[in-house]
């Protein structure tokens, strides 16, 4: 406007943004019974994009995960994601074992070490976000649409606070989605939620 090279009055346009819908909950299911038994899509793709389908995780999260945020205590298998740590079930846990004992870009000589859960090619540096979603779309697995319908399926299960504490979400987006999806935890009586239920377990496949 200062050098005229443009009308006293300028608007511009709102950036659109398309997003598509969330999976269903039968298209969640068969994405996950897929890559908990199709053993031709590469192991990485199969544990990310379980992590995106049980627990709702983003790409750019997922990526961040490190070999200690997989606890073993026992027979159990721990994943944390927030407080407290989730559990897995035991047909993920063998998954997640399975991916850690043979991790891809470890044999390279900058990248011996790596506690990276997905290590990326560059030395030090986990696999990069932007990658391993368009991987797991290739693959059938949507990530912003398969986290979807993943967090909306435990806010229909489980109140608010519980999930936003152990899947790692802010209170204001799990109420959100609790009135965005109709959920029966809209009332659910606030305080220490620092525990989640006894048993509390992601759904499986097997349980629909």
């Amino acid at each position: 406007m200062q050098s005229r090279r443009c009308r006293r009055t300028l608007s511009i346009p709102a950036m659109k943004v398309s997003r598509r819908a969330a999976l269903s909950e039968d298209e969640r299911l068969d994405a996950l019974g897929r890559l908990l038994t199709d053993a031709e899509i590469p192991m990485r793709l199969r544990v990310a994009g379980v992590i995106v389908l049980l627990y709702a995780q983003p790409v750019s999260r997922i990526v961040r995960l490190s070999v200690n945020d997989v606890i073993r205590d026992g027979d159990t298998v721990l994943l944390r994601l927030g407080e407290p740590a989730s559990p897995v079930p035991a047909p993920v846990a063998a998954l997640l074992l399975e991916h850690i004992a043979n991790r891809d870009n470890m044999n390279t000589a900058t990248n011996p070490a790596s506690c990276w859960l997905f290590p990326g090619r560059r030395a030090g540096q986990p696999f990069r976000p932007d990658h391993l979603s368009a991987l797991l779309n290739e693959v059938g697995v949507p990530a912003a649409a398969a986290r979807g319908a993943a967090i909306r399926q435990q806010l229909l299960e489980l109140p608010g606070p519980v999930v936003a504490d152990a899947l790692g979400y802010h209170d204001k987006t799990t109420s959100r989605l609790i009135r965005e999806t109709g959920g029966t935890w809209s009332r659910y009586a606030p305080g220490d939620h620092a525990r989640s239920p006894t048993g509390w377990l992601p759904r499986e496949s097997s349980d629909s």
